[in-house]
């Protein structure tokens, strides 16, 4: 057997075993969606507590939207993947954010790596057009619009216009041990199937970000205020 369909066959087994550990694939209709919005509301509080090293508010507050993606299991042995499901918010006309639109992020690499981690990641839209790319349903970091690890802190906020071209700024807190993190040629595509749990009919992306969904859930203003809050600060 070679090494490649050895190494396959490690990273499959590695995304498995992390996958179940982290519980049954299903619950109480809307349960998961609720606890994901739970979750990416304390990764973002938790991830803007550091002035040193936050996102800066700046970016933010002129962003045209954010993914916030907790608990994203990467695991590898020479080639490696990753898989994760999250939220996608955009920015509304008047400035505020639309509801959550439920997304999940896949993709793989090649390279030296070896270990499972889980981390949470944060993408920043920082332009109108990226958005329009992932709301078509799927698109590929690095090649529908170029990723690139956005800077921290205050410090960082002046210079990140001049000096970043990215259209989309990402962001990652990672626990446990894995040597190589890159964000290249993941796919991010929409969750028809969360998306349609939580609001309870099924509905496009483009409509939830539209602001087309009628009376959201009530989970969905947690998030929301969220972001809110941490660009008053």
């Amino acid at each position: 057997m070679g090494l490649k369909r050895i190494s396959t066959s490690l990273t499959a087994g590695l995304l498995l075993a992390a996958l179940a550990f982290a519980g049954p694939a299903s619950s109480p209709i809307g349960a998961d969606q609720i606890k994901k919005i739970d979750d990416a509301v304390r990764v973002l509080e938790e991830m803007m507590k550091e002035s040193d090293k936050s996102i800066p508010v700046g970016l933010l507050e002129g962003c045209a939207g954010i993914a916030i993606i907790p608990d994203v299991i990467k695991a590898g042995f020479i080639i490696g993947g990753r898989h994760g499901k999250g939220v996608l918010l955009v920015r509304t006309k008047a400035g505020g954010w639309s509801d959550p639109a439920f997304v999940d992020i896949k993709g793989g690499s090649v390279g030296w790596q070896a270990g499972v981690q889980s981390a949470d990641i944060v993408l920043v839209f920082r332009t109108p057009r990226s958005v329009e790319n992932i709301a078509e349903g799927q698109f590929t970091l690095g090649a529908d619009a170029g990723v690139a690890a956005g800077p921290l802190g205050r410090t960082a906020e002046a210079s990140t216009d001049s000096e970043l071209k990215a259209e989309i700024l990402s962001y990652s807190r990672s626990r446990g041990l894995y040597a190589g993190l890159s964000l290249q040629g993941s796919s991010l595509q929409e969750d028809r199937k969360a998306n349609r749990k939580f609001y309870g009919a099924e509905i496009s992306m483009k409509d939830i970000i539209a602001g087309r969904v009628g009376a959201a859930p009530a989970a969905a203003a947690k998030l929301k205020t969220a972001l809110a809050e941490v660009t008053k600060k």
